[in-house]
């Protein structure tokens, strides 16, 4: 993960605050090889606070083997939104502390996420469901709803996933967390329309 100007993604080149605890990469530079494919593609994002996700500006693909043309067949199997998807909790970050001190350490959600694939312990995820309509609870829902909707990923399901609980409970949090004004710059519209 890179910065436009070629700089590693850092909690200082989080600029871009979102929801009332988040602090975003405003663009960043994500590069991978698929060796099956053969093909390296590198993609510039932008985090557009109008559709409230990072959005795809640019693509430039290169054929790693002789082998290889880059023709559409080849470049239609190239993952885009996916590259989005596993680069993006690496430019969200949070802190524990208050955001106002300087010395306060800023983590990315990719430094939160297990080996198990979770961002929350078991038994921190187990506290928020039984403390009712904490500022815990909200700051949850946030954190979740955040990482899956700036990579265009369904936030209900995430939160689902990582808090054990059914659907239309998840709906509702996201809803309560709405309201208080926690998720203010983030989207996520299922069935987007694709855009020109």
């Amino acid at each position: 993960m890179k910065t436009l100007d070629g700089q590693e993604v850092t909690a200082q080149r989080a600029t871009q605050p979102v929801g009332s605890a988040l602090r975003i990469a405003p663009e960043f530079v994500a590069t991978t090889v698929d060796t099956a494919l053969g093909v390296r593609t590198a993609l510039i994002a932008r985090y557009l606070r109008a559709e409230g996700r990072y959005v795809i500006k640019s693509v430039t693909n290169e054929a790693v083997r002789d082998d290889v043309e880059l023709n559409y067949p080849t470049v239609a199997k190239v993952g885009m939104q996916a590259i989005v998807q596993v680069a993006a909790p690496r430019c969200i970050f949070l802190t524990l502390e208050d955001e106002q001190d300087p010395l306060a350490t800023w983590v990315s959600i990719d430094e939160l996420t297990t080996a198990e694939g979770r961002i929350l312990p078991p038994p921190l995820a187990a506290e928020v469901i039984r403390r009712g309509g904490s500022d815990a609870r909200m700051e949850v829902i946030e954190l979740l709803y955040g990482s899956a909707a700036l990579a265009g990923l369904p936030p209900a399901k995430l939160i689902e996933k990582e808090l054990g609980i059914p659907h239309r409970t998840a709906s509702q949090w996201i809803i309560d967390a709405r309201k208080a004004g926690r998720l203010e710059g983030m989207n996520y519209n299922a069935g987007r329309p694709a855009r020109d």
